[in-house]
């Protein structure tokens, strides 16, 4: 039997803003992302207000009242792979 390990607080933290600003970067879908929309894909409504608030905190995002979408440097930095 393997055990896994428990995920610390951070590392959840980094997979959910991981999976958040992956759909804000996808190259096929790149657009205007509604917070509900974006629950509905990732998870729970409280991880996914966190997750925002963490990534408009470095600037990885922009907000306009219920709609997110990526930032210039977030884009950039996923097109020459930072």
């Amino acid at each position: 039997m393997q055990h896994q390990r428990t995920l610390t607080p951070a590392e959840q933290d980094g997979m959910i803003d991981s999976a958040v600003l992956g759909l804000l970067l996808s190259r096929n879908d790149q657009r205007l992302w509604s917070k509900d929309e974006i629950e509905r894909a990732v998870g729970e409504p409280g991880e996914v207000t966190d997750s925002l608030n963490r990534l408009y905190g470095g600037g990885l995002i922009h907000r306009l009242n219920r709609f997110v979408w990526a930032s210039r440097a977030a884009v950039i930095s996923e097109e020459i792979g930072i």
